[in-house]
């Protein structure tokens, strides 16, 4: 989840004109970036080893 500071930001980085889409895309990605900071911080992630791993499981 992003702070209302965070969205205003990118808000603020915007042009003065922009469409919806644009301002949607830039809260989008802003979640998923904190969302990703959050989950290596609460060590949810996944070793190189352990990644390749899933990739050839799922590809079989």
């Amino acid at each position: 989840m992003i702070t209302k500071e965070k969205a205003i930001e990118a808000i603020k980085s915007l042009p003065d004109e922009f469409s919806i889409e644009e301002l949607m895309d830039r809260l989008i990605l802003l979640n998923k970036i904190e969302t990703g900071i959050r989950q290596t911080q609460q060590g949810e992630t996944y070793t190189s080893e352990e990644a390749k791993r899933m990739v050839k499981e799922w590809s079989k």
